[in-house]
């Protein structure tokens, strides 16, 4: 049967450094760490998992709640969580909660029970029971994406309001005055950041907000479907669409082809995530990127950080954005222009 110091041997370090890197990965440098851990492989070495979280008060666990895998930008966040522990010697439990507050709360207890050590939440909602929420004391938790404007904790965003508004001025200078928005989900913190960045360009142009020109969506597919046929049914019909994901958008862009339109001649459309079907649609969608697997690799190195006590204040970090300006979007018809 192999043991530890047939590890240590292989691997060329001392016993200790071997069970450091297995304990207390954080210690031992990358080189090490993975020395070590392809000696351990090569030995069939097999650790006393339960001795060693025993001994180490840790399990090397994060807990992932995300509100649907189904989502291309979530998948992309997911990635990078998954990149960023493995380099720390760390494991992601992925929990596909649906949104269901039961099921976020059922997750949480495997940190409050310590049967992992930290909390990702990609949604606005907090999953831990009030004995969590000691003042003065962060959450193990990190929150991503939809964030919350009262957590306790890390947080890593985007400016959404700022990056709708230049969606939104980029389509007004093209000369469209009449711009259509189909949103995300009511609850969705990303909805009204995003509503209120198109409405700030608005105002800024000189242009008046029409509610009339809001359409309800859920970032689905469906949606931007659902939402093109009400736009297409409309009396006096927008000469330009915002959809605020990507999904959305291209939802929306095959309705309108559907019915015989000429994207962008006869209408633009832009959306927002740059998910990676984006550039391949036909044609190629305008859209708001933003860096998913960087959100996902800061949000697991900012979480390892706070449970090993490396930061006592709650940073948010704001993640950079970018216009694409593809070929769906372009000069608003001649009749339409203001």
């Amino acid at each position: 049967m192999s043991n530890i110091r047939q590890v240590a041997t292989m691997a060329g370090v001392s016993v200790a450094t071997v069970s450091r890197a297995l304990q207390q990965p954080e210690r031992v440098s990358p080189k090490t760490r993975t020395k070590v851990m392809l000696a351990v492989n090569e030995v069939g070495y097999k650790p006393n998992l339960m001795a060693v979280k025993f001994r180490s008060g840790k399990t090397h666990n994060l807990v992932a709640l995300v509100p649907t895998v189904a989502n291309v930008f979530f998948a992309r966040v997911i990635s990078g969580m998954q990149i960023a522990a493995a380099q720390r010697g760390y494991a992601i439990l992925l929990a596909n909660t649906l949104g269901d507050e039961s099921i976020e709360a059922n997750y949480a207890k495997m940190v409050q029970t310590s049967q992992a050590d930290g909390l990702i939440q990609l949604r606005a909602h907090n999953p831990f029971d009030s004995s969590m929420n000691k003042p003065g004391e962060l959450l193990p938790m990190v929150n991503v994406c939809e964030v919350m404007s009262d957590i306790n904790c890390p947080v890593v965003t985007l400016d959404n309001r700022a990056a709708a508004k230049a969606m939104t001025l980029h389509l007004i200078e093209q000369g469209h005055s009449r711009i259509a928005l189909i949103k995300g989900p009511q609850s969705s913190p990303l909805t009204r950041e995003r509503l209120a960045g198109y409405r700030d360009a608005l105002t800024d142009a000189g242009l008046t907000f029409d509610e009339s020109l809001l359409y309800p969506g859920d970032f689905t597919l469906q949606s931007g479907h659902n939402a093109a046929s009400k736009i297409l049914a409309s009396k006096n019909r927008p000469s330009a669409v915002f959809c605020e994901n990507d999904e959305t958008a291209i939802g929306a862009m095959q309705c309108f082809k559907q019915a015989g339109l000429s994207i962008p001649r006869d209408i633009s459309i832009a959306g927002f995530d740059d998910i990676s079907f984006s550039a391949f649609c036909d044609p190629p969608l305008t859209t708001i990127a933003q860096p998913a697997e960087e959100f996902g690799q800061s949000a697991v190195s900012l979480l390892i950080d706070l449970l090993e006590g490396k930061i006592t204040k709650a940073p948010k970090v704001i993640m950079p954005f970018e216009l694409i300006v593809r070929g769906s979007t372009g000069p608003a018809p001649k009749s339409t222009v203001a």
